[in-house]
């Protein structure tokens, strides 16, 4: 069996390649928590998904040179308002395609190679030689169900270098600035302060010239940018929402930077 790539990302705890071989019997079944997710504040997000997450959730960029937009499901590290103790969400909620798309990934099982595998996390609770479930292979080959995963994870890849090019177009631009977030609250004196992201610089973004906003316009940069913007109105009711649960957030705290996904 060929071995497992190395360098997991946040949310897997190990990552197997499928095989027909060796998962010939495996299920897929539902479930209705996500456990791995009720204690992590952010989660990488895509391009593709900016207009429908910003209805729900600030969209703000990791801190450093190598920036990655993330979804901000809790102003500080270790919670989330949005799922319950059990990992089960609480109401409506937009699920970012990352989380999505656990258990299973696409990932290089040599180095000296580009081409990807359909890979899976074998501490999930979802797949397993279950009696229950959707099978994975049929006849010894991918079911539908397995052919709609690898789509799934395809889909993502393509969009997650969507992702990186809109990224890099901001640096080149310079429109990505160092965040920062100040929440009064009615009987404090001192706002609570967020710092430790990036978000675009809507001065530098007025001032772009006629020519490259033409083309950031042109090529659908615009729209991005702007659900960006808007999002951040949220963050406010995310640190409303922390206190009415009891999570309140410590003086002075900071938004961390998210691990790389």
């Amino acid at each position: 069996m060929a071995s497992a790539p190395t360098g997991l990302p946040i949310f897997y705890n190990d990552l197997l390649p499928l095989s027909s071989a060796d998962h010939a019997d495996y299920r897929s079944r539902a479930l209705d928590a996500a456990p791995f997710l009720k204690d992590q504040h952010a989660v990488p997000l895509t391009v593709d998904e900016f207009v429908a997450a910003q209805r729900f959730l600030p969209i703000i960029f990791s801190a450093g040179e190598d920036s990655v937009p993330l979804a901000l499901m809790g102003l500080n590290e270790g919670v989330n308002i949005f799922l319950d103790e059990e990992g089960k969400l609480r109401g409506p909620a937009y699920v970012p395609a990352y989380v999505r798309r656990y258990p299973w990934m696409l990932a290089k099982l040599r180095p000296d190679s580009d081409e990807l595998s359909l890979c899976f996390d074998p501490t999930s609770e979802a797949l397993g030689a279950f009696e229950d479930g959707q099978p994975l292979f049929e006849e010894g080959k991918p079911s539908e169900l397995t052919q709609g995963v690898l789509k799934f994870c395809e889909d993502f890849e393509q969009a997650a270098a969507r992702t990186g090019q809109f990224v890099r177009e901001l640096q080149e631009l310079d429109l990505l600035m160092d965040g920062e977030v100040a929440i009064q609250v009615p009987g404090s004196d001192q706002p609570f302060i967020y710092r430790g992201f990036r978000m675009v610089n809507e001065e530098k973004l007025r001032d772009l010239r006629g020519d490259q906003l033409r083309k950031i316009n042109q090529s659908g940069m615009l729209p991005l940018i702007h659900s960006h913007l808007f999002s951040l109105q949220l963050m406010r009711e995310i640190f409303e929402a922390q206190v009415q649960q009891g999570k309140g957030p410590i003086a002075g705290a900071d938004v961390p930077q998210a691990a790389n996904a």
